[in-house]
């Protein structure tokens, strides 16, 4: 009976260039892997390597059966995948204040449109440590954070959505145009401190202008904004959504050639993995960043 075992090992030689290397790859030794590759030759009554020099060459016949399982291989994976794979059920959701209003509702009519066999509940929750409580006792199915800067729970799946930049806001009549001339004239209204994005934003007013003070934390964006349009202050603040930005009398002063920035990630348990209905969420994220080119920095590698 052929081990489809040792055909994944046949082409990881060949892929890898050697017995040693292929050895590494999955995770067993050397002499692991040419007993794997003599149960092939035995299968097939053919050789897969040339042995007459000091390093074993792959025949033709090797060749040829490598290709036929990479071939075999990339038809399973797309049945996988394939689109007849309804989206269907539930999917609980969670997601920070500042995503609630700004990715969040593009995100569910998206999916609303796309899957319309999904009904997605949105949780009550907007603090980080609640979020990954609900995700860790089976709550959510997902949850829209903010990665921290230690990388997060390495018992949790954090896929990677995007690298938002940070901007200072300032009232449309403000003519100065360097953050630090700003945040030493005008009151700084500090995005709440108690969060990871807050916090970065106050290590970049603490660095660039010493001795700054907020005159208040705010964890709302759309409250932030409000307050700059009015002349009350200005503010360091991830880089709001298009609208937001239009509604209001807004300057937006980029922070120079390595701003601040938070890293929005897309979090789910490990038995989730696979999980379509999840997988369904990430992309509409995905898809909706994508079409914001512009106004959000492009995923982070």
């Amino acid at each position: 009976m052929l081990n489809l075992s040792n055909l994944a090992t046949l082409v990881a030689i060949l892929d890898k260039g050697s017995f040693t290397a292929a050895a590494g790859v999955i995770g067993c030794t050397p002499s692991a892997v040419s007993l794997q590759v003599k149960q092939l030759e035995t299968y097939f009554g053919k050789p897969l390597f040339d042995r007459s020099s000091r390093q074993s060459r792959p025949t033709a016949f090797a060749l040829e059966v490598a290709q036929a399982a990479r071939d075999t291989t990339a038809r399973i994976q797309a049945l996988r995948v394939r689109p007849t794979l309804t989206v269907s059920g539930t999917l609980r959701l969670g997601s920070l204040t500042s995503i609630q209003s700004d990715l969040l509702p593009y995100v569910l009519r998206s999916l609303r449109d796309e899957h319309p066999a999904l009904e997605v509940s949105v949780a009550p929750l907007n603090d980080t440590p609640d979020l990954l409580d609900a995700l860790a006792a089976g709550k959510l199915d997902a949850a829209a954070l903010v990665r921290p800067p230690s990388g997060g729970s390495s018992r949790l799946i954090w896929e990677d959505l995007v690298r938002q930049p940070f901007v200072m806001l300032t009232a449309a009549d403000v003519k100065e145009a360097r953050p630090q001339e700003l945040l030493r004239k005008l009151p700084w209204i500090a995005y709440d401190r108690q969060t990871s994005g807050g916090r970065a934003a106050a290590e970049y007013v603490r660095r660039v202008a010493p001795g700054s003070r907020g005159i208040v934390d705010l964890r709302s964006i759309d409250a932030i904004v409000a307050m700059v349009s009015e002349g009350l202050g200005v503010s360091v603040v991830p880089l709001p959504r298009p609208k937001l930005i239009s509604a209001y009398d807004l300057r937006v002063v980029p922070l120079g050639r390595n701003p601040p920035s938070r890293q929005l990630s897309l979090v789910r348990r490990k038995a989730d993995q696979d999980s379509r209905n999840v997988n369904a969420a990430r992309d509409a994220f995905l898809s909706i960043i994508a079409s914001r080119q512009g106004n959000l920095t492009s995923r982070s590698g």
